[in-house]
């Protein structure tokens, strides 16, 4: 005895939903695509900025003189604390001693006598630095929040659609079982479904990022004070 009753798979609910459910799957792929891409490219960016900033932080743990740290900077443009310290170096070079080199050593006397508070005012621009090298690393994450806030919403607005076009065809039948509902209730779930399997992956990766970038900052902020303290160390060496 062969069942009549409603039988197909997601992809026929999908290719047989009507246009409104359609253009709502649409849209809900397009937030997905675009999800998993800002994913892929963020983690290949935080990671290599990870790997350049564990070399460079190593190199300056062990160098005593910052002009031989210079070369090393410029050669890693993906690192944050790279950034952060060649911000620092020039700053230095701006207070009055623009012939720093690797070879230099910085004295009280090469400080402008105009700078009354050298210390601060490197400060200041490195903890600007630091806050850029931070936003860089934020870029496109809040579309991984707006996605994960507002794609359920979206699959919600198709499954309410479509329920309310399944109770108007049962309306216009003028009676309803269970073969008659099904079709009708089961595509309308599907766009649920989609807001549900594009907002999840969102709202992890974005904690996952956004706990790495915090990470990153955490370290920046130690090696802004570590920076200060070579800093004021050479200056009145």
């Amino acid at each position: 005895m062969s069942s009549t009753g409603f039988q197909g798979d997601i992809l026929s609910l999908v290719l047989h939903s009507g246009p409104m459910a359609q253009f709502v799957l649409l849209i809900l792929a397009g937030f997905s695509v675009v999800s998993w891409a800002i994913m892929v490219e963020r983690y290949r960016a935080i990671s290599r900025s990870e790997s350049e900033s564990a070399d460079f932080l190593a190199k300056f743990r062990s160098v005593p003189s910052l002009g031989e740290l210079r070369d090393l900077a410029e050669h890693l443009p993906h690192s944050p604390t790279a950034a952060v310290f060649r911000a620092g170096f020039r700053q230095i070079n701006v207070l009055g001693n623009p012939k720093v080199s690797a070879s230099t050593t910085l004295k009280m006397g090469d400080i402008s006598p105009l700078q009354r508070d050298p210390i601060a005012s490197i400060e200041r621009v490195i903890v600007r630095a630091a806050g850029e090298e931070l936003s860089r690393l934020e870029r496109m994450l809040p579309f991984l929040a707006t996605t994960a806030a507002s794609t359920p919403f979206i699959g919600l607005f198709g499954t309410v659609w479509g329920i309310m076009n399944a109770f108007h065809a049962i309306g216009g039948m003028g009676q309803a079982n269970l073969a008659t509902v099904a079709p009708g209730i089961s595509e309308a779930l599907v766009t649920t479904a989609a807001g549900l399997a594009a907002a999840i992956p969102a709202v992890i990766g974005y904690n996952y990022f956004v706990n790495r970038i915090r990470a990153i900052g955490t370290r920046m902020d130690h090696f802004v004070a570590d920076f200060l303290t070579r800093a004021e160390q050479t200056l009145y060496s």
